[in-house]
């Protein structure tokens, strides 16, 4: 074998491996939901952070896992932090990490449902929000996929000229 081969071999995987682990936090959205969907690319100034549609094969065995069921509702995880947090919970601390004033993150974590609602109302979904609205430890089985959630993950950190 060349040995150029072998080098160029090796470099593609350690690529790879870079990709899977450039995120620590992950946010699981519905993609059809344009609030949802916002939400995800509001995550585009936080570095770290990748989006999976919820109804992706490896977010609903990482709910799975986590739940023992795949409830519908926003859910964003940590895997530094140990942390699944959901529903109003998840987009408060969105909010937080994104830097929005305190105002805004007490309005969204209070209104998430009435939103959600309206939302739901507007685009004609019929599916309803599972009432999913704390903080929870990752278990140890949904932090075992969690490499595998991140494979899946989109990048939503833009690169500015000063990163």
């Amino acid at each position: 074998m060349h040995p150029c081969a072998v080098t160029y071999v090796f470099s593609l995987q350690v690529v790879c491996t870079d990709m899977t682990s450039q995120f620590t936090g992950i946010l699981l959205y519905d993609g059809d939901c344009p609030f949802c969907s916002a939400a995800s690319t509001a995550m585009r100034q936080l570095e770290g952070v990748g989006v999976v549609p919820w109804d992706d094969p490896a977010a609903q065995d990482f709910l799975e896992a986590q739940f023992g069921e795949d409830p519908f509702a926003l859910f964003f995880v940590d895997i530094d932090a140990e942390t699944v947090w959901a529903g109003r919970a998840a987009a408060s601390e969105l909010c937080e990490r994104a830097g929005m004033p305190v105002l805004v993150q007490d309005i969204v974590g209070e209104n998430y449902e009435r939103v959600a609602d309206a939302i739901q109302s507007v685009t004609g979904t019929d599916r309803e929000i599972d009432p999913y609205h704390d903080a929870y430890p990752l278990a140890d089985d949904a932090a075992a996929l969690f490499d595998e959630l991140a494979a899946n993950s989109s990048r939503t950190h833009v690169p500015t000229d000063s990163d």
